[in-house]
């Protein structure tokens, strides 16, 4: 079943790995970008395989479309055969990272470590674009500017970065 929904996401840009709260849920996570099309609306295609803390493996497929903090998320479990078969697509738009997922403030912050790439990233999800947002005091000290808007720092755009 495909799940569709309004992405509202800020992202901000950190000098390094923030200290991490013993409470952090941490996933390893490979995500691959599927061939642009040239159709209008088209999206961002997304295949995903995160390992979770216990060692369970969630693939999935998401498209995302829009740009800046708010975008359209349509998002479906698929089997590990669909996403095997997939893979090879995405050569070229790979990236691998490690997700700590911190409740902070009535907030989910995600803070994102990828492998080959010196960019650490944390982002949360808000329910509106105008909802009011306080960096939590263990994660403000070493952000050096909110990315939200700047394309350079989406996930896709880092995955073909790393190709280079």
């Amino acid at each position: 079943m495909c799940a569709s929904s309004v992405e509202i996401e800020r992202v901000f840009l950190r000098k390094k790995v923030p200290p991490i709260p013993p409470d952090a849920v941490a996933y390893t996570i490979q995500q691959g970008y599927l061939p642009r099309t040239d159709e209008p609306g088209g999206g961002e295609g997304r295949l995903r395989k995160m390992t979770c803390p216990d060692g369970s493996v969630l693939f999935t497929h998401t498209v995302k479309k829009g740009t800046g903090m708010v975008r359209i998320r349509r998002e479906r479990a698929i089997p590990r055969e669909t996403f095997q078969r997939a893979w090879s697509r995405t050569a070229g738009r790979r990236l691998t990272k490690r997700r700590y997922a911190i409740e902070s403030a009535g907030h989910l912050w995600q803070i994102d470590v990828f492998d080959d790439l010196d960019v650490v990233l944390a982002e949360v999800e808000l329910p509106s674009p105008v909802t009011p947002l306080k960096l939590p005091d263990w994660l403000a000290p070493q952000v050096i500017r909110e990315v939200t808007e700047e394309p350079v720092y989406r996930n896709y755009n880092l995955a073909r970065e790393l190709a280079r």
